[in-house]
This record gives C-alpha cells, structure tokens and sequence, in this order.
C-alpha cells in the first residue's frame, strides 16, 4: 500500500506539466514524506486501519482517473464515493484536507531553506529583492540626490482587508505555525537523538491536534472576529520584520554611498480595510469602526511597552564604566525610578522612563495595561514622534559612547516600528457604495436646504448644488431634525472617523473609499459628508483632512475614469482641496468587478489603458497620481506575483506610490510565517524602486501598433466572455447548479453577505464568491475564458507570419504586460481541470444546457492553451516555472479527491439529504480545496 506522503504519482505523465524532480528539492520531499506518514499513523490510530486503507485506495484511483482519463478508474472511483457512509466520508475529507494542509507548510519551509542556501553560498543577489533594485539603480548611475527624491515621496503599502476567502481557523493556522517551527529546527539544528525524538513527538502531537480540531467554523465570522484575526499578523510578521526590513535597506544604502546614504523616512506602511470596509457588508458600524482603531492602538502600545521593558532589563550599562550625553542623562533624571540599586544605570532609568510615558499614553487612550504596571506616575506622550525622538536620545548616546552595536540592535527596529506604526498601527480605511452616499446627501438636502429631488437631478445640477454646500462654512444637518435610519447610521460613521483623528490622530484613518464611482458628484458627496463633522474645512482656502479615493471598478467605469478625474481637476475649488492634501489624489482600480463584467483579457488591458490615461491627466493637472490596486488573491481578481505585477504597469504610473489590497487565505500564505511574510513586503518594495528609478518603456515606437492590437483582442475576449456568462440562455443556472456556490454562502469564512442585494442575478453577486466557485470546480474561467477565441480569430483574420502570430510573439518577447498577463494565465491553466470540472457539470440537471456551455468551456480551454503555447513558444504549462510546477505535482493527488467527493456530496444534497453530516462535509471539502489551491478566491 503506498503511503500517504507519495504524491510524485500524480501528474508525472500529464503532458501539461513538466516533471523534472531537481536534488535540491530532495529535502522537500523527505518533509513531505516524513509528515505523510506521521498523518497516516494518526488517520490509523484515530480512525483504523480499514480507513488508512479507504484514504490511499481513493487517492490512488483518483491518481488513475487525472493521469489517463481511464473510464474503469471513473467507475471503481464512483463506487468508491458512493458506498461512504457520512462518518466514513468526513474522516476521507479531513484526512486529504490535512495532507493538503502539512504539504504547503512544507512547501513553505522549502522556500525559506533555498532561500538560506542562495545567501550562503554569496550567489548575486536575487529578482525581487531590494538588494538586487539597487545593484541596477545603482548601474544607471542614478545620483544620490534622485535616491533620495524617491525615498521621500515614496509610498508602499499593502492593506489587508476582510474579504472572505479566508477558510482557516484560527486555532489551526497557530498548530501550523507550531509545525512549521518544529519543520525549521530540524532544518537548522543538528539535533541530538534525544532532540530529535522530541522534535518528532513535537510534530506528532500537533498533527494529532489538528486531526482532533474541529476545521469548520460554528458560526459565522464576526466583524469583531475579522479585526482580531487581522491583527494576528502584526504579531507573526509586521511588527518585528518591516523594521528588519527597514533596517537592511539602510544597511545596505550605508556600505554603497556611506555618509551620502538618503535617510529612509517610514515608507513601507501595512494599511487595513478590516472595520472599516462597508460596502455591502451591514454589520460595519460606527461602533465597529472605533473598536477597530481601538484595538489597533492598544496593540501597538502594548508591544512598544513589552519591546522597551526588555530591552531596558538588558541595558545594565553604569555611569561608572561609560560616559553619557546631556540628553540621556536629563532623560534618567525624569524618570520615576528613584530606586537606589540603579542610581548609576542611566540607561535602565531612561528606558524605564519612556516605559512609564508609554504606560499613561495607554492609559490616557482608554487601553487597559497589560504589560506591568509602570514604576511611578510619567506624563502621556503627545505622538510618536515624541516617543521617537526619546528612543533617538539613546541611541545618539549609545553611539556616541562606545556602544553602537547596542545602538543598532534591538533599540533600533523598536525606534523603527514607532515611526512605522506610531500609536495607531495601521491607516485604516473607510469603504461605502456610492449609491449609500447619495441617497444620505439628498435626505440632506432635503432637510437642510429645502432641496428635493437631488437623486433625480441631471449630472451638472447635483454637481453645481454639492459645491455650492461644500465651499459654504453652513451645516445642512441640525441635532434638531430626525433622519433615517440610514442617514444616522451614515453619519455617526463620519462623527466616528472625526473622533478617530482627535483620539489617535489622522494618520489612523487617512483614507475614504467610494465604490462604484462613476460621476462628479460621487466625489463630491463625500466630500460633503466630511465637511459636515469637521473633516473638511470649508473656505477661501479649503483644507481636506482625509483622501477621497474614488474606486473605479468595472469595464464602463474604467473607460470613463480619466475623464471624471480631468473633469474634476477642472474644478478649481477642488483642485484646492488637492492642494491642501499636498498635492497627492488616490485613485483605486478594481480587478475583481472589472474581471466579472468583461472578463480576464479585456479587463486587464482595460486596468491598463485606465492607468495610462490618469497618467496623463495627473500630468495635464500637476497633480501626483497614487494608484490603489483592488487586487484578489486569484488571478480572477488581479492576483498572481506582485513584483511582476507591479513591473508590467504602464510607465510613469508607478512613480514611488503604490498602495494594493492583500485578500482572504493569501493574508495567510503570505504573512503568517516571518520570513516569507518579509520576503513578500521585500518584492513590494524592489518592484517598487525598479519600476520608478528605472525606464520600462521597452515598446518604443511599436507602441501604438502594440496597443491597437491588444485592443482588438480584448475586444474579441470581451464578446467571447459575455456571450458566455450573460448572453448564453440558462446560464445562471448552469452556475448555480455546476459550482458549489449555494453551499459556500453558507459557509462561515467572513461576515459580508455573498451578494449585494438579495438576488441569484450573477450580476448582483459579489466578484469573490463568483472567482471562488469557479475555482473551486477547477474550472477556473475567471482566468482565461475568452483568450483563446480572441487569438484564433486575430491569427485568422491576420493570417501568418509576422502579420498574425509573428506579430503575437514579438509583443511577447517585448512587452512585461503581455509577459506577466499570460504568466498568469499559464498559471490558472495548469490549476484547471477539465475532467474534474466535467464531474461538477454532471450536476447540471438540464442535460442539453449542460452540454452546450461545458462544450463551449472545454472548446475554450483547448484553445488557450493551444494559443498560449504558440505565443509564448512553451511546449508545457509552467514550463518556466518549475517550482510552481512542482507544487502543484505535490498538492494536486490530494486536492483531486476532495473534488471527486464534493460532487457526491453535492448530489446527495441536491437529492434531498440535506442532514447536518452531509452539510459539514460538503464545507469541508470547500475548506480543503481552498486550503490545496492557495488561491481560490
């Protein structure tokens, strides 16, 4: 019987992958194995032999079934499914789900293990890391003056948000973690037999947790639930690793220029949308906002304490031994500490000083003190910057004396996270939908300026009347008028967001969203929102305290995005506005409402083209463009690798600012283990450099031939898709019957409804729900519908040779757009599963609706594929990227069952056996495929 832990069966003949096994990824393996048996000796322990025996002959059948589409392995592996009794079929489910689950920490550790051994061997640094940015910023001979521009202005930040394909519990993210450690000391460690064997306890005793935790959540996540998770991350990764990688930039800047190196001001920020994003989601209160910048506070507050408590147990130095300046010693001398056994340690004294300080800003926060209570009474820090500049005071002292090893060690990253985080943690942002906003405005006016009908105004009218109110000092809202239930609820949001900036200060929550902005005025009224509680100050020199972003999210809004902001800009109160905020204007661009309504080509060529234009514009208005990318996790919703995301966007539009959302179960895969989670923020940051201080514009004169033709394209991919997902009779139902979506609404991964009103309409649906069904039947069309058909009929129409697909290949070879859009596309191609997504159509009821759309879908993929190979020259999917190949060899023998089981599942429920049992374990299987896929949703 094969074990649990050999998975090199599973695609090794698919011609579709390439399957060369590499020594360096032997160690891989050997974990892999090593935590594959350890699973199957507590499925046997747990469960029984008989159940250990069921897992490997479904995997092994399911094997069969993906390498060579054998009918016999369909059949035996039917009746298989079909005989499982409900306990049966849950234990199968947990026990692939897991496998799936220790195979990507595994894979995890791997990443970090060749990255060590990169960096041992002193090999060149590598793409994606800082050190690499500067080697060729450095090789233009950028001057230090230009570094130091950038450094400046310079803006990265990825926001977390709540969206929710986060399928992982808590409690199973912390044993994974634990597994990971253990995966690491022994890759680190040369263990004693006695260490060893704890180390194996260590991990059996996990697993055997995990095997015992209940996957599912029990109820639906809370808001309050999502903040909290959040905030997790700060103690896994940003908290300790961005001043790590602060710390080895400057470091790295100090050995090329020295004395000439720019200082580096607090660039690299994590923004978050957790408590704050109500668009759609009811359960975002003004309540829910505060508690979000209250726990955020208390968290940096808490950790700043607990960093200088220790770090003051260790600063033991006596004046007797070693000088100090004016400054410290004045800062010893405030202290509360009088206590005679640390008369001569100045530098504990300070340290408890500033402990004391940091313990009634808490306090004076309304935090509650976890930490130990401070010596003696202290005056509250005003800001950070005071903190900042008290932590300066020791350090300048450290170094002045001897001491700058102390100086650069532990003082400095805690000095560093205050400037980052300061007393706030992360800049929270506000989201809500643009219809939300008028229909407050016009209750509004209704009340406070007699003005009826604002809804039903011409665009010009709504506009001449909303700046009429914001430039006038006048309130339209009065405590003595009673609003509905909306309007309150709207406007105790914006008092709220008020007494965030009193309490914490504006940079806790910097920024308001407006989804689906499509006009002037969608602009505008929030604006006037804000000015009715003091967030912006009306007059001859107006001054605006938070950023209005407009959010432009599908196809029709991004072809008319440049002109609203031209038409903006054009009004001169507010280009004051922009003025006031230093001359910076947010823009946010939606991948997943874009890639819903006009599908994956047109809708990436459409961010493209939406980019290019508000270049221009910005430009035309000397205004400094910062774009948002509202990025998923899938490539379905504008996923895939950042650095070559960020890398291929059109030239200018980059320039040192860039803010993108990090979503659902990536938040996970990306964050929860410190060293991946600051090797990512090290990509963001070198795509950042290298797309500002260096020139991508590699098109030249072939631009505007280029660009014709990628808009015949998406043109082409355009039609393809809708006629599929809108024009094709029945489609809907071919959806909700083919795809678990009814099931994953019931699943209790976010607290935002799946849809925006109560409807089945895919149009109404929510982008992620839509991108997670798809991926989670393999299907995957969120991620390459319409490609194919688009280059058949551009090669047809333009024959061959250079005018046809010579020409394709040439803008390949050429263009980083092009590049990193088919590198995506390849990706979602290899995660497709055609034989897979054929057993959820099977589930389709209408037969003849069932053959007609899975045909098209299949035709379609056939033809992807064909063409992606023809353009790119690649015989293989991810014939460039074996490690990404190489996951997937491992994933997929694990992740396939659980799709083969779903179906059943579904059938039975579908049938009428809807019992508790076969509900669980149809939202297990949703949970493992997410889980395996990594980014489903």
């Amino acid at each position: 019987m094969a074990s649990l832990a050999s998975p090199s069966e599973s695609i090794d003949t698919n011609p579709n992958y390439i399957h060369d096994k590499e020594p360096k990824d032997d160690p891989l393996r050997e974990d892999i194995r090593l935590l594959g048996r350890m699973l199957g000796d507590t499925l046997r322990e747990q469960e029984g032999e008989p159940t250990f025996d069921l897992v490997e002959n479904i995997r092994q059948t399911a094997i069969r079934f993906r390498r060579d589409q054998d009918p016999k392995a369909r059949q035996e592996l039917d009746r298989l499914l079909n005989q499982l009794s409900n306990k049966a079929t849950e234990a199968v489910v947990r026990a692939f789900s897991q496998f799936s689950q220790l195979s990507n920490i595994a894979e995890d550790m791997h990443h970090n293990r060749r990255r060590r051994s990169y960096l041992l061997a002193r090999s060149q640094p590598q793409a994606g890391s800082v050190a690499r940015a500067l080697d060729l910023v450095f090789s233009k001979e950028t001057s230090s003056a230009a570094l130091g521009r950038f450094f400046d202005k310079a803006l990265v930040s990825p926001v977390l948000t709540a969206h929710p394909t986060e399928v992982q519990r808590r409690s199973i993210l912390d044993c994974q973690l634990a597994i990971a450690r253990l995966l690491n000391e022994r890759d680190r460690v040369q263990l004693t037999p006695d260490e060893l064997s704890k180390n194996e306890e260590g991990l059996r005793t996990n697993i055997q947790i995990l095997w015992q935790t209940r996957m599912l959540r029990s109820a639906r996540l809370s808001v309050y639930d999502e903040i909290k998770n959040g905030l997790a991350y700060y103690h896994y990764t940003f908290l300790t690793e961005v001043p790590h990688l602060y710390a080895e930039i400057e470091d790295l800047l100090e050995r090329r220029m020295g004395d000439k190196a720019p200082r580096i001001p607090p660039f690299l920020r994590i923004g978050s949308w957790i408590g704050g994003d109500r668009d759609g989601n009811p359960f975002v209160t003004h309540e829910v906002l505060l508690h979000a910048a209250e726990r955020q506070s208390a968290l940096a507050l808490d950790f700043y304490m607990g960093e200088v408590h220790r770090i003051g147990r260790r600063l033991s130095l006596t004046d007797r031994l070693v000088d100090v300046d004016e400054a410290l010693a004045a800062l010893a001398e405030a202290s509360p500490d009088r206590a005679p056994s640390r008369a001569d340690e100045p530098y504990r004294r300070a340290l408890i000083g500033i402990y004391a300080r940091l313990a009634a800003t808490s306090m004076g926060l309304g935090h509650a003190i976890r930490q130990r209570r401070p010596v003696g009474p202290a005056e509250p820090y005003t800001d950070s910057l005071e903190l900042v500049r008290d932590l300066d005071i020791v350090i300048h002292s450290l170094e002045q004396h001897k001491s700058e090893l102390l100086a650069r060690g532990d003082l400095r990253r805690v000095r560093r996270a205050a400037e980052v985080f300061g007393f706030h943690l992360a800049p929270l942002d506000m989201r809500q939908h643009s219809h939300i906003h008028e229909q407050v405005v016009a209750e509004l006016f209704e009340r406070g300026a007699n003005l009826k009908g604002y809804s039903d105004l011409p665009e010009a009218e709504r506009v001449r009347c909303l700046l009429t109110e914001v430039s006038s000092p006048r309130l339209l809202r009065s405590p003595y008028l009673d609003y509905s239930e909306l309007a309150q609820s709207e406007l105790h949001i914006v008092e709220t967001a008020a007494e965030i900036h009193r309490r914490f200060g504006p940079a806790a929550l910097p920024n308001y969203v407006i989804s689906k902005a499509d006009g002037i005025s969608d602009i505008l009224e929030v604006a006037l929102l804000l000015k009715e509680v003091g967030l912006l100050r009306a007059g001859e020199k107006p001054c605006l305290h938070i950023n209005i972003v407009p959010l432009f999210e599908t196809i029709a809004d991004l072809r008319g995005c440049a002109r609203i902001m031209d038409e903006l800009f054009s009004i001169p109160y507010y280009r004051k506005l922009v003025d006031s905020r230093n001359d910076v204007q947010e823009v946010m661009l939606g991948y997943s409402d874009s890639n819903k309504d006009g599908g994956f080509l047109a809708a990436n060529w459409e961010l493209y083209k939406a980019e290019t234009e508000l270049t221009k514009v910005f430009a035309k208005h000397k205004v400094e463009l910062r774009l948002f990318h509202g990025r998923g996790g899938t490539v379905g919703r504008g996923g895939g690798p950042s650095y070559q995301a960020i890398l291929a966007q059109p030239p200018g539009s980059v320039n040192g600012q860039i803010r993108i959302t990090e979503q659902g179960e990536v938040i996970g895969s990306k964050y929860s283990d410190p060293e991946i989670g600051r090797r990512n923020l090290e990509t963001l940051v070198a795509a950042t450099i290298e797309a500002t201080l260096l020139s991508h514009d590699t098109l030249g004169q072939c631009a505007d031939e280029y660009y014709g033709v990628m808009e015949v394209l998406a043109g082409d991919a355009l039609r393809a898709y809708r006629s599929l997902v809108y024009e094709t009779p029945g489609f809907n139902r071919y959806f909700q019957e083919s795809t678990p979506i009814k099931e994953i609404a019931g699943l209790n991964i976010g607290s935002r409804p799946p849809s925006r009103k109560k409807s089945d309409l895919i149009e109404d649906l929510r982008a992620i729900p839509w991108t997670f069904s798809w991926g989670v039947n393999r299907a995957m069309i969120t991620g390459w519908y319409g490609f194919g058909t688009a280059v058949e009929m551009f090669v047809q129409r333009e024959g061959k040779g250079d005018n046809g697909l010579g020409l394709l290949q040439k803008m390949y070879q050429a263009w980083p757009f092009l590049q990193t859009l088919l590198s995506n596309m390849d990706m979602v191609l290899a995660k497709t599963d055609m034989g897979i997504a054929s057993r959820y159509a099977e589930l389709v009821t209408d037969v003849e609706l069932r053959r007609e759309v899975f045909g098209r879908i299949q035709k379609e993929w056939e033809l992807s594929v064909k063409w992606l190979f023809a353009v790119t020259g690649r015989t293989e999917l991810l014939q460039d990227n074996p490690t990404l190949a190489r996951s997937i060899r491992n994933r997929t023998p694990y992740i396939d069952p659980l799709n083969h089981l779903q179906v059943e599942l579904l059938r039975r429920y579908r049938s009428g056996d809807a019992t508790d049992a076969v509900t669980r374990a149809i939202q297990l299987t949703i949970n493992g495929v997410a889980a395996g896929l990594r980014n489903s949703g």
